[in-house]
Order: structure tokens, then sequence, then C-alpha cells
């Protein structure tokens, strides 16, 4: 019987030359940045937010600060695993970026319904009507947050695929066997041809 022998499989845990080509191709380390600035920016506009104090949402721009340090954490976890790209890591960043995902859609409608910012919808007796110039700061800040969410969202996406990318890439690993002769099929072949030998006969001798 032949005997099969397959490349040595990665170690467990490590990726595969295909796997860590799919990783790279995403330029995690620059993601995981650009999501790091993100974070930064929507905490210092959601600050801005909330100095106005005639503002009627600074709840729902309060949990903008949950957003900020999941997209902070997603964006290290992120720079991390270009470093150390392990299945461990690309598993975690799958995991963490469609939590992010679910964070930044949550608090993309929340503020979208407030964009345009219509005072008159929350004015009451006690309330002071904002100026007009403090009524247009409100409507940039609103929209610069809600880009910098969709930009998130993008980010999240594209973490997620080439995450699937590399699991998958795992999953399509080809074994390359290579079959050697049986040493039983080998005695049995026939010997090299060899001329025959011509024994002399008893009794019988050659006449001169």
């Amino acid at each position: 019987m032949a005997d099969a022998e397959k490349e040595t499989p990665p170690a467990a845990g490590s990726l595969s030359a295909g796997q860590l080509q799919s990783h790279f191709k995403m330029e995690p380390k620059t993601l995981g940045a650009i999501q790091i600035v993100i974070g930064a920016l929507i905490l210092c506009l959601s600050a801005s937010v909330l100095q106005i104090y005639e503002v009627h949402f600074t709840g729902d721009v309060s949990l903008l600060l949950i957003v900020v340090l999941q997209v902070t954490f997603s964006g290290s976890v992120l720079i991390h695993s270009g470093r150390r790209p392990t299945l461990f890591w690309v598993k975690f960043v799958l995991v963490l970026h469609l939590i992010s995902a679910a964070f930044s859609t949550a608090a993309l409608g929340l503020m979208s319904k407030h964009l345009p910012y219509r005072q008159d919808s929350y004015h009451c007796e006690h309330c002071r009507r904002l100026e007009l110039h403090a009524v247009l700061l409100i409507d940039g800040i609103l929209a610069t947050l809600v880009i910098f969410l969709v930009l998130e969202l993008l980010i999240c996406t594209t973490a997620m695929l080439f995450g699937l990318s590399v699991l998958a890439a795992g999953g399509r690993q080809v074994e390359v066997f290579v079959t050697e002769p049986d040493s039983d099929q080998v005695e049995d072949l026939p010997s090299p041809h060899t001329e025959p030998q011509v024994e002399p006969i008893e009794g019988v001798t050659s006449e001169p």
C-alpha cells in the first residue's frame, strides 16, 4: 500500500501565508489609527454640544461616550492584530467590529433625528430661544458627527469582510500528498535484462 505524506499544517492559532496576505491587504494598522482619530474627534464634538446648555438632547449626546470607548478599543485591537496577526486576534477583531457597528448604527439614528436642529419642537416658556448662529453651529456639529459615524460604519464593515475572508482562506487550504512506492512493490519488479549463461554438460566433449 502506498504511503501518503502531506505538507506540515501551520501551528495551532497561527495564520497561513494566504491568510496573512488577506489580513495585511486590509491595512489593519492604518484603519485602527483612523478609528482612534475618529473616536477622539467624536469626543471633542460631543463635549462641544454638551457646553450648550439650551440643547435638549444632551442625554443622547452623552451616549456617544460609549461609542467613543468602543471605537477607540476596536482601533487599538485592530492595530495590535496588524503587529501580531494570529487567528485569535482576527476573530476578536471580527467580534469587536460587529459590536462597534451596532453601537455606531444606534448613535447614527439618535443624531439623525435631531438634524436639522428644530428648537421650536423643544421650546417651552422657560427656555430661551437660541440665536441663528447657535442653531447653525449645532447643525454643523451634528452633521459632522453623522459623517464620522458613517465613516466608522464603513471601517467596521471593511474589517468584518476582511476578517471573514481570512477565516474562509483557512478553510480552503489544499493538502498536497506525495506518493512513494511501496517497498514490497519494488521487490516484485523484474530484474534488469542479463545475458544467459551456458553451463557445460557432463559427458559431452567438443570435437576438434
